[in-house]
């Protein structure tokens, strides 16, 4: 028997190292990729800024995987044929290789249960003028990015220690973004180095977001229990900006970028521009794009997949009011309804509605966050799909076995404010559970007992010390798997 899973970043590599530990030699497991190397995205946001290099936040992935007896491919997915084909094969894939002597070959690979792990494309496309490749802003989803982005920094900070004055644009560049807690640890990264430079003076730093208000993350922001006192996410965020001279446009949709000019539009009708010598904002995600073809070769991807590309599993898609939805709707196994041996996790799967209300303009333009589904919610995903699988392999269990809702899922989230050791600073967040559930949490959706937040310079160690012990796990050196997502 066999597993191949698409894609090998948190997600897609817990449930390749997890399962093949769980099974060992009695199934194959298979990795499809086109990265051969991973990547420790939260770290990232220190490349940007030069605090660390792309060797400190990656890996190659094959001698992990020669290691634990996974087999490697480097290539990408186009298609999956869950029913097989007409010449009476089994389900499969269909990949593309992406690199060596066999680079845009195509072949298949079958499979008895399929993860889609893709995790998202970086939909830069949606703004015009946004990316890296447009030259208008920078980026820091991926090492390469965040390595040009550090470039960038430091001969903006050179032209400041020359005298000049410049305006740095951190946040999102679509009205459906998600990952605002990246762009919010690369926004207090900035004002650390700069400090830093002994330039924070010359420069002057704006916070551009599609949340409703500060400190929303996609989560519908979330209230705090600190000293006997309740405070909002929003409280706690606008400190944040407030004590670091930090100035904030929410509610915004960026409409396009030019050379130095981010146009945007907000939800109570305001459009305009602001100026920017130093732009990073992210960008919205969609699915990679793979399709799905029936036994008969006919195109099933609206059956597998919603509008966006994401896979649809088990969750509640009907269409309902913001008021309507309830944790229940959110999916728990990842199995996909069509077809049981197949399942999406991480940033591959839909989910069934956005955690924050859905906020349109006059125009019906979307200006609210898309739920953020990365880092330690995908790992949980992982060990719950490979656990899953292996009960269904060597216990011929019908049915998955293990859940992973985040609607009974807790989060931890560690932000860097400034990678220093000892006046470095990073606000430590716990918050249970990540979608709110106000049957069982009445007055703000969530456990005040396990939603938390604090920052200070123990944070900073804190995320340093996962930093690496989680490239410890992913390399997956003794003792790897008793380390928990």
């Amino acid at each position: 028997m066999k597993t191949v899973i698409l894609g090998g970043g948190i997600s897609g590599h817990t449930a390749a190292t997890l399962l093949k530990k769980y099974v060992k030699q009695k199934h194959e497991v298979v990795v499809v990729t086109p990265n051969s190397q991973w990547n420790w995205i939260p770290s990232n946001i220190w490349v940007g800024v030069g605090a660390m290099k792309p060797s400190q936040v990656t890996f190659e992935l094959k001698p992990v995987y020669d290691k634990l007896g996974i087999r490697y491919v480097q290539a990408k997915a186009i298609s999956i044929h869950p029913e097989g084909g007409p010449e009476g094969n089994g389900s499969y894939v269909t990949i593309e290789y992406v690199s060596g002597e066999e680079q845009g070959k195509r072949e298949t690979i079958e499979y008895d249960f399929c993860v889609n792990a893709t995790g998202p494309k970086l939909n830069f496309d949606a703004t015009p003028g946004l990316g890296p490749q447009h030259g208008n802003s920078l980026s820091v989803c991926t090492y390469s990015h965040a390595e040009e982005a550090s470039k960038k920094l430091g001969e903006a900070i050179q032209r400041m220690k020359s005298g000049e004055t410049l305006n740095f644009v951190i946040g999102t560049g679509h009205g459906t973004c998600t990952c605002q807690g990246a762009a919010f640890e690369y926004l207090f990264n900035i004002d650390y180095e700069l400090r830093k430079a002994g330039v924070r003076d010359r420069a002057r730093l704006l916070w551009i977001s599609n949340e409703y208000e500060l400190g929303d993350f996609g989560m519908g922001g979330m209230h705090l229990k600190q000293g006997g006192y309740v405070t909002s996410s929003k409280i706690f965020a606008e400190s944040l900006f407030a004590e670091r001279d930090i100035q904030w446009k929410t509610r915004s949709h960026v409409t396009k970028l030019e050379n130095g000019l981010i146009y945007f539009v907000t939800l109570d009708g305001e459009s305009g521009y602001v100026r920017s010598d130093f732009t990073m904002l992210i960008p919205p995600f969609s699915g990679v794009g793979l399709k799905a073809y029936s036994k008969s070769g006919q195109e099933i991807t609206d059956t597998l997949f919603a509008p966006n590309g994401m896979m649809k599993v088990d969750a509640n898609y009907q269409a309902k009011s913001f008021e309507q939805w309830e944790p229940k709707d959110w999916p728990k196994t990842y199995q996909s309804p069509s077809f049981p041996n197949l399942f999406a996790i991480g940033i591959a799967f839909a989910p069934p509605h956005p955690i924050s209300k859905v906020m349109k303009t006059e125009e019906g333009v979307q200006i609210s966050p898309t739920p953020p589904r990365t880092g330690m919610p995908s790992a949980t995903m992982g060990r719950a799909v490979a656990k899953s699988i292996a009960d269904m392999i060597l216990k011929e269990k019908p049915f998955p076995s293990h859940t992973a809702s985040m609607a009974e899922m807790g989060a931890a989230c560690v932000a860097s404010a400034g990678k220093g050791l000892f006046n470095g600073t990073a606000a430590s967040m716990t918050v249970y559970p990540v979608v709110p559930d106000y049957k069982k949490y009445p007055k703000f959706g969530r456990s005040l007992k396990y939603t938390t937040g604090e920052i200070g310079l123990a944070g900073h160690w804190i995320k340093l010390l996962l930093h690496y012990l989680f490239l410890y796990k992913a390399k997956a050196k003794p003792g790897w798997w008793a380390i928990p997502e």
